[in-house]
């Protein structure tokens, strides 16, 4: 599993030119899965997101986590994350999950997401255009092989 995750002002996604999701100050996260993942990956993965001290404190000092300044989540999937470029300029995405199984593990990341923080999501496997102002900027990448 993968999952970007970006420290934002603020996001929001449009499917078909209408917002169905956005989020205040948080994270927008990008998430992708791959072949093994399972709800032992999503709890690792979850668990990782909400305590992640990447959230200013009264000193500037990144040391609070989203819990703590009681923020908001943006849920995009993309199953992208997983491209692999290495030969040719086509990338493969072989290795990304698909589409089936996909959706019930990120339906289930978001489920399990939820019962920290408030989180909105795009629609798995939409067109979508999304927009955010990264805050620092803060973006980092985490991953879970299990």
């Amino acid at each position: 599993m993968r999952v970007v995750v970006q420290r934002v002002k603020e996001s929001s996604v449009k499917v078909d030119g209408k917002i169905v999701g956005k989020s205040g100050y948080g994270y927008m996260l990008l998430v992708s899965f791959t072949k093994g993942d399972n709800e032992k990956v999503i709890d690792y993965m979850v668990n990782k997101i909400v305590n992640l001290r990447v959230m200013d404190d009264e000193n500037h000092i990144m040391n609070k986590s989203i819990l703590d300044i009681k923020g908001s989540i943006l849920s995009i999937s993309q199953f992208t994350l997983y491209g692999d470029a290495k030969k040719g300029n086509r990338p493969s995405y072989i290795k990304a999950l698909n589409g089936s199984e996909a959706s019930k593990l990120y339906d289930l990341f978001n489920e399990k997401l939820s019962k920290f923080v408030p989180v909105q999501t795009g629609i798995f496997g939409a067109d979508m255009e999304v927009s955010l102002i990264n805050d620092g900027p803060i973006t980092i990448l985490l991953e879970k092989e299990n």
